[in-house]
């Protein structure tokens, strides 16, 4: 028996997306005339039928969403998603969590097996290897497909979709410029995220705060590997041989390692040396000394991105305009940075 084509099918032969395939169907006025009859003509001459039931069940929201993060170790990650939990349940929705582990394939398996009727739309933050790779087909499928996507901190700026994001390049000027104005002038950069977005972006405004103090970028004051192994090698070799006066770090890796060589290597904190790292996690407190640090608000931007997912799901305008929402970081001084 021959099967049924599906608008999966449809999409593929004409080389259009499944939304469009969609939208032409039910005789969308967003679909231009010369298309819409394409399909339609195509449609008529294989014998489509639409899926009643199929359609009932896409017409039905779950109140449920899909929550796609890169490492549930992160307390960064954990706060996120306690934000979107908490304001998700507040309006009304159940929330499924599935966990990446920084691969690509993870990525694509679990948000496959989610937009199944499973979800009404996802968050995430995007796995590394997806970023690396700068590989979002998938994501794209699924936005064509109908079900909406927020992205927060690690974004793809190339897909038209919502994003939560805290403002990277100018915490990190902010934060090198206040250990300049504290008198340092020998400032490590330290960095294991430098294949991220985020990474780059905080790297750059290392280097931004440096030129305008009139300090040249000195690369021997340079630890970026994404290899942890490698980086506290580097990061060993670097403190014993070259004199700093200040380590600015944009991870939790490289903030912790950058205290633990500092300290191993004789220098007192912050009488010899001043440090300061990026999130802002429960070990930054209790670390001795205490370490000041960028605090990303991060329950803040998990109930942003909720809110936007939510509103998109409950008010669908065909012609929505994404938005990017930008929260503001703080940086939080502590026992490294006082003197």
């Amino acid at each position: 028996m021959k099967s049924k084509i599906t608008l999966k099918q449809i999409a593929k032969e004409l080389g259009v997306s499944v939304s469009t395939v969609s939208k032409a169907l039910s005789d969308s006025p967003e679909i231009g005339t010369v298309t819409k009859t394409r399909i339609l003509e195509f449609a008529e001459l294989n014998n489509y039928k639409p899926n009643a039931l199929a359609r009932n069940l896409k017409n039905q929201r779950t109140n449920t969403i899909g929550v796609i993060i890169p490492n549930i170790l992160n307390p960064f990650f954990a706060k996120v998603f306690s934000g979107i939990e908490e304001k998700a349940i507040q309006l009304g929705y159940n929330v499924i969590t599935a966990i990446s582990n920084e691969s690509l394939v993870k990525e694509k398996q679990m948000m496959d097996m989610l937009n199944n009727g499973s979800i009404d739309g996802f968050i995430l933050s995007i796995a590394e290897e997806t970023q690396k790779n700068q590989d979002f087909k998938h994501l794209k499928s699924i936005m064509d497909s109908g079900t909406p996507i927020v992205m927060f901190d690690r974004v793809a700026e190339s897909l038209k979709c919502d994003k939560v994001v805290v403002d990277d390049l100018d915490s990190a000027i902010d934060a090198t410029e206040y250990l300049i104005k504290q008198g340092a002038k020998k400032i490590a950069m330290l960095s294991t995220i430098d294949n991220l977005s985020v990474g780059k972006l905080r790297f750059e405004g290392y280097k931004e705060a440096m030129s305008r103090a009139g300090l040249n970028l000195d690369t021997t004051l340079l630890v970026v590997e994404s290899d942890t192994d490698k980086f506290d090698k580097k990061l060993e070799s670097l403190i014993q041989k070259h004199k700093v006066d200040a380590i600015f770090a944009v991870d939790e890796h490289a903030s912790t390692m950058g205290m633990k060589y500092a300290i191993k290597s004789g220098y007192k904190i912050p009488e010899d040396i001043l440090v300061i790292g990026f999130a802002d996690g429960v070990w930054s407190k209790r670390l001795t000394p205490s370490l000041s640090t960028v605090s990303q608000h991060a329950p803040e931007i998990g109930m942003r991105a909720a809110e936007l997912l939510i509103d998109k799901i409950q008010n669908e305008d065909e012609f929505y305009q994404p938005q990017t929402i930008v929260v503001k970081t703080e940086l939080r001084h502590r026992d490294s940075t006082k003197r």
